[in-house]
């Protein structure tokens, strides 16, 4: 589980996607800086190629499988973004790929992975539908299923991102990390507990993305309702193995009402000059609305900028 992945896993990772990605920008803000009283930072991974840190994970997954598997195809399921990352690596390899989204996924997420030639199956009313027919469809046909938030290249993958900023910032103190099904979390604490194990490591989520949250605070698996929220992105059960992440991996969890992500959504596009979609904005939101203490320096990983347009601009005015 969490434990079986080694810092050189990551190491290993960043040197097969190296060439395959964008070193995203670490920047400074100056507002949250001066609210935290200490420099703090945004990973900004919505300007990863497609436009979140999953291309990370996809990229170390296809570059690891065989001939054989390559000519099979791969199949995912995901919320968009993890469907996206999996469409360019097929395509960057020459590998079919289908990937099974929710009927629900934004269009922006929908259109790109069409746009870079991979099958997409729209059929399944919300996540955990469109995982379960996406596994379904794999053993059937003997491909190789992508996990969208476990396994041990997928985690490698997205520990890459705690790689660059340890490597900017070798004294940080705070890491704060959206949390959906754990595979950000689980790749970049996975290097951060080995190397930098004094670091707090915060994860943020929605009301009704809080899967993690509630099954922590219970101690065991709480399975949370399907229902429609800014942070797509972080919607869905979690497992076991994601659980055991989410117990190791984390110091503390913050959760934000859908009226807090809209008001962070608004806030990085108009003083911050970011694009961020919902499940990208909890944890500078976590932040800014002072929901934690952060210790400095810290950096905040805005994971993802996939939003719709209408979604996008309801937000900004919500503000």
């Amino acid at each position: 589980m969490f434990s079986d992945l080694r810092p050189t896993d990551v190491l290993a990772a960043a040197d097969r996607i190296r060439p395959l990605i964008s070193r995203t920008p670490l920047v400074r803000s100056n507002a949250l800086s001066a609210l935290a009283g200490g420099d703090v930072f945004l990973k900004l991974e919505n300007e990863q190629i497609t436009g979140s840190f999953k291309l990370r994970g996809a990229l170390n997954v296809l570059s690891t499988l065989s001939a054989a598997q390559r000519k099979i195809g791969v199949v995912a399921s995901s919320a968009g973004n993890h469907g996206l990352g999996v469409a360019y690596a097929a395509k960057h390899f020459g590998v079919p790929a289908t990937i099974f989204v929710p009927s629900t996924a934004p269009k922006v997420k929908r259109d790109g992975i069409v746009a870079l030639g991979a099958t997409i199956d729209t059929s399944q009313p919300d996540y955990d539908a469109a995982m379960d027919a996406a596994k379904a469809f794999a053993a059937e046909r003997g491909a190789t299923f992508i996990n969208p938030c476990l396994g041990e290249m997928l985690l490698a993958g997205q520990g890459t991102v705690a790689l660059e900023i340890l490597g900017d910032i070798p004294d940080l103190a705070t890491l704060v990390v959206n949390v959906g099904g754990g595979g950000l979390l689980g790749g970049c604490a996975s290097l951060v507990r080995a190397v930098a194990p004094t670091v707090r490591i915060v994860g943020a989520q929605s009301e009704n993305t809080a899967a993690m949250a509630r099954s922590l605070a219970a101690g065991h698996l709480v399975e949370i309702e399907s229902v429609p929220t800014l942070a797509d992105g972080l919607a869905g059960q979690i497992d076991d193995e994601a659980f055991d992440i989410g117990r190791h991996g984390l110091d503390d969890m913050v959760v934000l009402s859908e009226a807090d992500i809209a008001r962070a959504i608004a806030w990085l596009w108009t003083e911050e000059h970011q694009r961020v979609e919902g499940a990208g904005a909890c944890g500078a939101g976590a932040v800014l609305l002072e929901r934690v203490r952060v210790t400095t320096p810290a950096v905040i990983v805005v994971s993802g900028g996939n939003i719709d347009a209408a979604k996008f601009e309801r937000a900004l005015t919500s503000r």
